[in-house]
């Protein structure tokens, strides 16, 4: 009987541990997915050298696409955070760089995180950001405000697409988060 008892517990810690390593590699892994597949209008992230090199040497069509930005805030994050530009005509791979501008009215520093999507959600596959600020802490001082860039480009491989023939305008959008409510 103590054997059996053994067994048991050494089973259950078993599960416990691979649980607990199956929900904090949960969140990396659905990020990579959706990186990789496009899903839910994930971004592509640039290698600026492989990538936007290349896109130059390959014949590009002269499709201009309006990009659009949005930009809210949680319930609980007291920031005013808004894109300093409404739209901008891009070439299809082109880089592009637009701002963010995120103000903390409060009088204490507050540590916010933001997370991104691209609309029309098919359309994720094909914006890929070289630089932004998504899910890095932020951290603004009392009543400071800040600019934020996002660098990026729109795929030529959206005009091979026939799904996304039709497409002339994507909307990026960031919402901020405040730290301390995750």
């Amino acid at each position: 009987m103590f054997k059996n008892r053994k067994s048991i517990a050494i089973l259950i810690a078993a599960v416990s541990i691979t649980m607990i390593g199956f929900s904090y590699g949960s969140v990396p892994l659905y990020r990579i997915f959706c990186q990789v597949t496009g899903f839910g209008g994930t971004t592509q992230v640039a290698d600026l050298e492989s990538d936007i090199l290349t896109l130059k040497d390959e014949q590009q069509e002269n499709r201009i696409i309006t990009v659009r930005f949005n930009g809210d805030v949680s319930d609980t994050m007291p920031w005013k955070f808004h894109p300093i530009q409404q739209e901008i005509k891009v070439m299809v791979g082109e880089t592009a760089l637009a701002f963010y501008s995120a103000e903390n009215p409060t009088d204490s520093s507050i540590i916010g995180i933001s997370t991104y999507n691209v609309n029309p959600q098919q359309a994720g596959i094909y914006f890929n950001k070289i630089q932004c600020f998504c899910f890095e802490e932020q951290r603004l001082k009392p009543h400071e405000t800040i600019d934020m860039p996002v660098f990026f480009f729109i795929d030529p491989a959206i005009l091979d697409d026939p799904k996304m023939s039709d497409i002339d305008s994507i909307t990026l959008s960031y919402t901020f988060f405040n730290v301390e409510d995750l």
